[in-house]
């Protein structure tokens, strides 16, 4: 799968490298630079961010370390087929159905 850990799933963003953008526990990963921007300014974050891309490898690393992601309605679709292909139990999500701006994976360690 390794043609697969290089495909660009959406952005992050952070202040630092120990402060990222979280909704609630769950770093945010939108679809694109501009949704990225725009959900800073709407939490009224006064801080200077980087904003990066993240890649399908990243973030199964990141999901095999315990981490969670709010993935919004681009990048979820993104990650959905591939996270499914690489084995993750993945629910489809209906972001208009539940009025939710993001949808949150984590693995459970069992």
């Amino acid at each position: 799968m390794a043609s697969a850990d290089s495909k660009v799933i959406g952005y992050f963003a952070y202040s630092s490298p120990q402060a990222v953008v979280c909704s609630g526990k769950a770093c945010i990963i939108s679809g694109s630079e501009e949704a990225m921007r725009q959900y800073l300014l709407q939490m009224g974050s006064a801080a200077k961010h980087t904003v990066r891309k993240t890649r399908f490898g990243e973030i199964m690393r990141g999901l095999s370390l315990g981490a969670a992601y709010a993935f919004d309605e681009e990048s979820y679709g993104r990650f959905l087929p591939l996270g499914r292909a690489a084995g993750l139990a993945l629910a489809a999500a209906n972001f208009s159905r539940h009025k939710e701006r993001f949808f949150t994976v984590q693995v459970k360690s069992s």
